[in-house]
Order: C-alpha cells, then structure tokens, then sequence
C-alpha cells in the first residue's frame, strides 16, 4: 500500500498565518483558503477588508487546483490561448491564485488566494506554502 503526505490541521494553521503575514505586509486584502489534495476545504481565512467575493473565489481557485493537479494559472493560459472550450470544464476557479501545495514530489493539498492582482495571489498562496514545504 502506498503512502502520501496530507495536511494536518497544524500545517493548515501555518499556511494560513505565513501568508496572511506576506498578504499584511504588503497591504493585500484578501482571502485565503486551503484544501486538501480533492478540493476539500481545510481552512479558510478572510482578511479585513477582503471584498465579499472573495472567499468563493479563494475556496474554488484552491478546488480547480487540487482536481487539475497544476496551478490554477495553467488553465488560465489555456483559456487566454483561445481553448475556450476549457469553460465549460467542471471547475469554477479557473484564475490564477491556486497553487498546489507540494510534499514529498506529491501533492499534500492547495492553497487559493483572492483579492488583487493575480500575480499578488500567487505571492501569496507560494508564502504560505513556504510555511510548510
């Protein structure tokens, strides 16, 4: 039987805090959420000031990446290459910001982030799992 890394509730805690701490210091209102390795929420975290969207956002950016095994980024480009058929895939949160959390050359769970520039979710999705990888 094979075995695999999971997050435990102390790794969900860790990604949590590193990048609320990363979103802070740059004055980011967002939210993040973090789920296990089949899109199953974990743990969420709305920051003060986040828009209302955000933590639907987060929770299906974190769920696209775990079902898609890949950054949510890569679906992103598929559909800004023109594969628009790639919209009608079962996943919602197909925008950059969802990030796999890597253990082991395995994937433990992800990590989405909403609130601003897709690149600044992606800063902060990558500080939280620093916490733990």
């Amino acid at each position: 039987m094979k075995t695999k890394p999971v997050l435990t509730l102390t790794d969900v805690n860790a990604i949590l805090d590193a990048a609320q701490q990363e979103a802070e210091a740059n004055d980011w209102k967002v939210t993040i959420a973090v789920a296990d390795d089949g899109g199953h929420l974990l743990g969420l975290r709305r920051l003060d000031g986040a828009p209302a969207m955000t933590p639907d956002v987060a929770t299906q950016k974190a769920r696209s990446s775990a079902l898609g095994a890949r950054e949510t980024q890569a679906f992103e480009d598929m559909i800004n290459g023109g594969r628009n058929a790639f919209l009608s895939a079962p996943m919602q949160g197909l925008l950059s910001g969802g990030v796999p959390v890597m253990v082991e050359g395995q994937m433990a769970g992800t990590v989405g982030v909403s609130g601003v520039k897709p690149d600044q979710d992606v800063q902060v999705a990558k500080a939280g799992i620093a916490a733990v990888a």
